[in-house]
């Protein structure tokens, strides 16, 4: 799994209404907006399937980090190897995180060096989400920035599942 965490997205709630596409103007709205709070998207992509699996936070700490991590062994088989891409963030490398892989033997933590995020496939994915999603996004609340962020993964990772079958043969 690449995993990472795309940190402080804003639930902004434009004041004008998005003006549509015409011939010769582009899709536009105003520049005005309201800031109804921000919240940290936690995401895992499993590089075999391409699945995402996801957790939103009102903050990115080391206990919101081994939370999620509880989320991907959760989504595995019992006992199976799993590996965890991931950055040198500080939130990575608390004594709460080394608790939790002592206790988690099958898990195992890999760390991309120091200035090269781009390395981590999440990062591909977290500019779609952007792209798709957080960009363009009207969000009243931080609770319907939330359920728009998970509703996407879900309709990914179903796309994704679909996919799978679909090249594997099976049904």
């Amino acid at each position: 799994f690449c995993v990472d965490e795309k940190t402080a997205i804003q639930a902004l709630d434009r004041k004008d209404r998005m003006l549509p596409l015409s011939p010769g103007r582009a899709e536009s709205h105003g520049f005005e907006y309201k800031r109804n709070g921000t919240l940290s998207l936690f995401a895992a992509l499993n590089t075999r399937t391409g699945e995402v699996i996801g957790r939103t936070a009102p903050r990115h700490t080391s206990e919101q980090f081994v939370a999620f991590l509880t989320d991907v062994i959760a989504s595995q088989r019992p006992k199976q190897e799993i590996h965890v891409i991931c950055d040198n963030v500080s939130s990575h490398k608390t004594p709460r995180v080394q608790e939790f892989l002592r206790q988690h033997r099958n898990v195992r933590l890999h760390y991309t060096p120091t200035y090269t995020s781009w390395l981590n496939q999440v990062e591909n994915w977290f500019s779609r989400i952007q792209r798709d999603v957080i960009a363009r996004g009207i969000f009243t609340t931080v609770k319907d920035l939330e359920r728009k962020l998970m509703r996407y993964i879900r309709e990914h990772s179903a796309t994704r599942v679909a996919v799978s079958r679909a090249s594997s043969g099976m049904q």
